[in-house]
Order: structure tokens, then C-alpha cells, then sequence
């Protein structure tokens, strides 16, 4: 009898703790989880933006070596958002929010700077929803918040600035969708039109009627004044993320309007071959006397 093993009693509370740890190991395999699919997303995401930026203009189609090399990283991102859409249904979703937002950032930076290449507007965030919903699977819709959504049009600002430094570095101007054309102007005078009235140019007439396409500097400077119009709680985390990369926005909009600059006053001065910087040492000023 002495060799006997003895169970140890059993408790009301021993069966309570297992749950406790049942839960726990089932809390934190789905936090790696979504964690380690937020880290694809965000690698996968940062490959397409590599490469749109060799593209050179703005308002048209992708060509097909871009659609091609991206796939395979699409089908990643569509892979990593069903494997975890499980994951991250009803208070789930908000529990594990601060794993998954990364992705969601990096993943709103590479759709709106495509977006903007192909169409040069700004994608909505009922169409940005659409796209994570339709990756996600049949287990359910992967929640993009509208902080996740703004912060990545922050993100995208400072890829546009790099587009547009870099194509004035290869074709010598600033990137700009194509020219719209306004209504054509009748030929023929009105027949109430005195006979002594100054004829019109139509050629200048043609001229003024077809209206200039927006370049990249002024799409940058009128998405600055959008954002800065944002007024977000003063009390949450999401204030202190938009004030930060608020700054590097604008400090992005300055850099190609320094870049525009050089480009187009001082070009002239500038040797063959000269690439636009966005970093000058400033000439000492002049003093007065």
C-alpha cells in the first residue's frame, strides 16, 4: 500500500483554472497569428510600392510587368487576410486591433498609391473596405478602421513625393495626368453680331478652352490642406500617430516643391546631367552695411 500513488484531491476551483489556461493558450496562438500575418501583409505591401515607383507617369493604365511582378504579392495579402479573418470576428476584432493595424496601414499606403497612378484621385473608404472585404473569405470581413485608412494616406504621401523626385530626375518635369479638353467654340459668329465688332482669335480661343492637367505638386498641396483640416480627439492614441506623420506630410510637399524649384529656376545654372536634390547647403547671405 505504501508503494500506492496517491491522486491529489480534486478542487471546485481546478477545473475553472483549466479554462483559464485553455483560454490563455487559445488568446495568445491567436495574437501570433495575427501578428505574423500583419508582418507579411505589410512586407507584401511594401514590394508593390517598390515597384510602381519605376513607373514614370500618372493617369494611366499599369503596364504589364507591373501587373505581373505584383501578383504574386496580392496573393499573399489575400492569403494572410483569410487565414486570420476568423480571427478576428466580433470583439475579437477590436481586442487584436492593435496587431493587425500595421498591415492595415501598409496595406491602404500600396492601394491608394496604385490607385493614384492609375486614376491620379484618391481611393474612398467605403471602395478601401471593399477590397480587404473581398480577401477576406468566407469566415467574415476583416475590420479597416478609418484610423487605418487615414494613416495610410499619410504613408502614401511621402511614396508620391519619392515618385515625383524621381521621375523629374529621368524625364526632366514634374508628373502630370493629360489635358482636358473643354467644349469647342462655334465657328461661325452670331448673325445678330455687328459688323464692326473685333473678330476673335480662334486659335487662342481653341487654346484657352483646354484646361491644364493637375500635376503631382498640386495634388500633394491640396491632400495637405485636406488633412490638416482633420480635427481628431484630443485624447486619443490616434491624434498623437496623425500629428507625427502630419509633420513628415508636409515636410513631403516641401521637398518636391524645393525639388520643382531647382528644377525650374536653377536649372540653367546646373551642369549636364544634374539631378534635382531635395538637400542644398544654403549660401551664406550677403551682409549689408
Amino acid at each position: 500500500m505504501g508503494d500506492a500513488k496517491h491522486e491529489q484531491p480534486s478542487t471546485p476551483y481546478a477545473a475553472m483554472f483549466e479554462g483559464f489556461r485553455k483560454d490563455l493558450d487559445e488568446h495568445y496562438d491567436r495574437r501570433e497569428r495575427v501578428v505574423k500575418a500583419s508582418r507579411d501583409i505589410t512586407a507584401a505591401s511594401k514590394k508593390i510600392i517598390f515597384t510602381l515607383q519605376r513607373l514614370r507617369n500618372i493617369g494611366q493604365p499599369l503596364p504589364p510587368f507591373t501587373v505581373k511582378g505584383n501578383a504574386q504579392y496580392w496573393g499573399t495579402i489575400a492569403e494572410r487576410y483569410k487565414a486570420i479573418s476568423a480571427d478576428l470576428q466580433g470583439l475579437n476584432a477590436y481586442r487584436y486591433n492593435m496587431q493587425i493595424t500595421h498591415g492595415n496601414q501598409e496595406f491602404m499606403e500600396a492601394i491608394c498609391f496604385q490607385h493614384y497612378i492609375e486614376t491620379q484621385t484618391l481611393i474612398s473608404y467605403n471602395e478601401a473596405k471593399m477590397r480587404v472585404a473581398a480577401m477576406s473569405g468566407e469566415a467574415g470581413v476583416v475590420q479597416l478602421t478609418v484610423e487605418d485608412y487615414i494613416l495610410g494616406i499619410y504613408d502614401m504621401t511621402g511614396e508620391v513625393m519619392k515618385f515625383s523626385i524621381t521621375s523629374m530626375a529621368t524625364n526632366g518635369k514634374l508628373p502630370a495626368g493629360k489635358p482636358k479638353k473643354g467644349p469647342q467654340p462655334s465657328q461661325e459668329p452670331p448673325s445678330d453680331q455687328p459688323a464692326d465688332k473685333m473678330d476673335i482669335d480662334r486659335g487662342v480661343t481653341a487654346q484657352s478652352e483646354e484646361q491644364q492637367p493637375r500635376n503631382v505638386l498640386s495634388d500633394l498641396r491640396e491632400l495637405r490642406l485636406r488633412l490638416e483640416m482633420l480635427e481628431p480627439p484630443r485624447t486619443s492614441k490616434f491624434r498623437n500617430e496623425a500629428e507625427k506623420k502630419a509633420t513628415v506630410m508636409r515636410e513631403s510637399v516641401e521637398k518636391v516643391e524645393k525639388a520643382l524649384y531647382n528644377l525650374t529656376v536653377r536649372g540653367s545654372e546646373r551642369p549636364k546631367g544634374w539631378v534635382p536634390g531635395v538637400r542644398e547647403e544654403r549660401r551664406p547671405e550677403v551682409e549689408s552695411y
